[in-house]
């Protein structure tokens, strides 16, 4: 296995020893907090690079980041998909929103050692935010964060008009998707791409969706007990 060469033959992008340093890094201190801090139940170094660093990089294939400024990552945990984009796009403004001041006080050490800056961690419920930040952001994403339904009510908010909202998801999402597709039309949106692929070496089954926002309609994200209770 050879990262640095999987991700040139995957996504056409030549890492430089800066950014493989700072994927070594990335791993070494992720590995070291979670010693006493459950970020991951993955620590093993190949797995970490493919399932966390090589997936949240399959954006990618379908984002042409050079027209990308502000990303807002839902519920980011260890800071996946955002960090690793973060660190192959430099000229990313990142927001993170985070329930769990844990999660946060380890991304803030993580940009120290990582010597990154341009990334905003807020500590609140992403309903909340999302009420109060409409239309701001080129791209929302949401990785393994709940039912398409729920997170794109969340997220579709918050995206720019013809901005992209991405769901990271597993193998399984055509009931999902097919339970969303209405809902998502009521949230001003259209979903563009529907992609299943395989991470490298067996690592698992993804699926991409990209939905695009079409129009702005306002009263969304509701609380998030009627977003559960009663799904769009």
């Amino acid at each position: 296995m050879n990262f640095e060469t999987d991700i040139r033959n995957y996504f056409s992008i030549e890492l430089s020893p800066k950014q493989v340093h700072q994927f070594h890094q990335y791993y070494q201190f992720l590995i070291e907090y979670n010693l006493n801090v459950n970020l991951t139940a993955i620590t093993e170094q190949n797995e970490v690079y493919y399932k966390h660093f090589f997936d949240s990089l399959t954006a990618v294939k379908f984002i042409d980041f050079d027209k990308v400024n502000s990303i807002c990552d839902m519920g980011s945990g260890a800071g996946f998909p955002s960090i690793p984009l973060k660190i192959i796009f430099p000229h990313l403004e990142v927001t993170i929103i985070d329930s769990l001041n844990k999660r946060l006080k380890f991304l803030e050490q993580l940009m120290d050692k990582l010597e990154i800056n341009q990334v905003n961690l807020v500590h609140d419920r992403i309903e909340n935010y999302a009420i109060k930040h409409q239309c701001e952001f080129d791209l929302v994403t949401a990785r393994a964060l709940g039912d398409l339904s729920l997170i794109s009510e969340m997220g579709l908010p918050m995206t720019k008009i013809n901005g992209s909202f991405i769901a990271y998801k597993g193998s399984n999402s055509n009931d999902e998707i097919e339970k969303s597709t209405e809902g998502i039309h009521k949230l001003g949106g259209k979903i563009d791409i529907v992609r299943a692929f395989e991470l490298p070496y067996g690592y698992g089954d993804r699926t991409i969706i990209k939905i695009i926002k079409i129009k702005n309609i306002k009263g969304f994200p509701r609380s998030f007990q009627l977003m559960k209770k009663k799904p769009l």
